[in-house]
């Protein structure tokens, strides 16, 4: 399990966060100078360099909001007009995809940040720049909340979700990062319409997803079945359209359904405190639907502590996990949770953007408990997210080399495809970056940085004024 750090303060990683952003610049200036964006959305690197793979197109956000994030971080203007000029010119075709469910990735990470930093003082206000941003950010979030399959809860009730891209049948546990876009296109006071111009009310269709995740992706080791454990997730939950009936867990991305894909389960990490921390701005008159309060709090902590819990526990001691729980070959490692991860074994490769996404989960989760005075609690998950970030901020993680478009080493992204760059002479992948991976990292860090400089608590809901 990890080795929690419980002395380690953000300040002491200040002079790593230097480096870091330093590094960062290097990186984006990289991609921007040799990466042909007509290609389509740079994905993960391969030797090194980004390259693309036709899957889905839900990485760009990440290139562009990772140049307003430095520059959030820096003050370096020409992030910011890299950033702004990208979304103004290449990021309006995901506005409107409806055959995604990454709208929170892709539009929360460019539009969203955009207007955050203005509404921040960042950047000097504009109005007619602020209503574009608002628009995309409205439309986004209904065409998000357009993919939508209804379904029976466990306790019989109905309920629904996000479908992924897989079809009406699937529920993938990373969309519980992309409900940021539904939440903000909410508060934004959108109206989303659908035949005969009924209302569909978006906060109901967060919510409803967000449970729909808890109660099927995430496992509480309460006997659903025989790999039923405290925080154990699974990355697809597969349901019968026809009556809405959940049928069996499933893996896309992961070794199985019975087992822990580990960066979706840090999604569910990093999704879960951050719509808990949305829910503080919205009013109680409008969660008496679902329950009131109380009951959504309840079910959303339950799912973070658990799913963070599982983290801590599941991954070496160190903080960076290998890419899957379950993996087959992990046996051959010895007793690899009670050593640092080895991104170079012959066996099973790690996931740092699992790490990378899963610290700011425990950061996040540590930060609300501690508000809400739960202090033991929240300094333990707090000082787990510390200690994992401090693991990325340093080699054999962080990208040094001046050659290399990537900034975190040793992402993964489908290892059962085969799709992660293999180095000759190795038996796994390693050494590479992918785009979630660099733009996540650069996320944990400004959160931590906006906590040294005593800014504003960095929260996707600053876009909303």
């Amino acid at each position: 399990m990890i080795h929690i750090n419980p002395t380690l303060t953000p300040s002491d990683l200040s002079a790593k966060l230097q480096r870091f952003w330093a590094l960062s610049a290097q990186k984006i200036r990289l991609i921007e100078q040799h990466y042909d964006v007509a290609n389509g959305s740079p994905v993960f690197t391969v030797k090194g360099q980004y390259t693309t793979r036709g899957w889905t197109e839900w990485t760009q956000g990440f290139q562009f909001g990772s140049a307003i994030l430095q520059f959030d971080a820096t003050g370096e203007t020409d992030f910011l007009e890299y950033g702004r000029k990208n979304t103004l010119a290449v990021m309006a075709p995901h506005v409107s995809h409806i055959g995604v469910h990454d709208h929170g990735f892709n539009n929360v990470s460019t539009y969203g940040n955009l207007l955050r930093l203005m509404h921040e003082g960042k950047i000097e206000f504009n109005e007619w720049e602020k209503n574009f941003y608002e628009l995309a950010l409205k439309i986004s979030g209904a065409v998000q909340a357009s993919r939508w399959t209804s379904i029976k809860n466990r306790d019989g009730g109905l309920g629904g979700f996000i479908h992924s891209f897989n079809g009406a049948h699937s529920l993938f546990v990373d969309t519980i990062r992309s409900c940021r876009a539904l939440v903000v296109s909410h508060q934004l006071g959108h109206v989303f319409q659908g035949e005969g111009d009924v209302k569909i009310n978006l906060l109901e269709r967060a919510l409803l997803h967000i449970k729909a995740t808890a109660d099927f992706s995430v496992f509480y080791g309460e006997g659903r079945d025989s790999y039923d454990l405290w925080g154990r997730t699974a990355h697809e939950s597969v349901f019968n359209v026809k009556d809405g009936n959940f049928r069996c867990p499933n893996s896309q991305q992961g070794y199985t359904g019975f087992s822990t894909w580990t960066r979706g389960l840090a999604w569910a990490m990093c999704g879960f405190p951050e719509q808990l921390e949305a829910l503080e701005s919205i009013s109680d008159a409008q969660l008496v639907p679902f329950g009131g309060r109380e009951a959504v709090e309840a079910m959303m902590l339950k799912a973070a502590r658990a799913t963070c819990d599982f983290y801590i526990e599941h991954t070496p001691i160190d903080g960076i996990p290998y890419w899957d729980t379950g993996a087959p070959n992990l046996y051959k490692l010895g007793d690899y949770l009670n050593r640092p991860a080895d991104p170079f074994n012959d066996h099973e490769p790690v996931d740092s953007s699992a790490a990378a996404i899963g610290a700011q989960g425990l950061l996040r989760l540590g930060y609300y408990l501690t508000s809400k005075g739960d202090e033991e609690s929240g300094k333990r998950y707090w000082q787990a997210g510390l200690t994992v970030l401090n693991s990325l901020l340093e080699e054999p993680y962080l990208s040094t080399d001046p050659n290399h478009q990537g900034l975190l080493l040793h992402s993964i992204y489908h290892q059962p495809n085969g799709w992660d760059y293999v180095p000759e002479g190795s038996k796994i992948a390693y050494g590479e970056s992918s785009m979630w991976g660099d733009y996540h990292i650069r996320e944990a860090a400004l959160y931590v940085q906006r906590i040294i400089n005593k800014e504003p608590y960095y929260a996707f809901l600053n876009c909303v004024k």
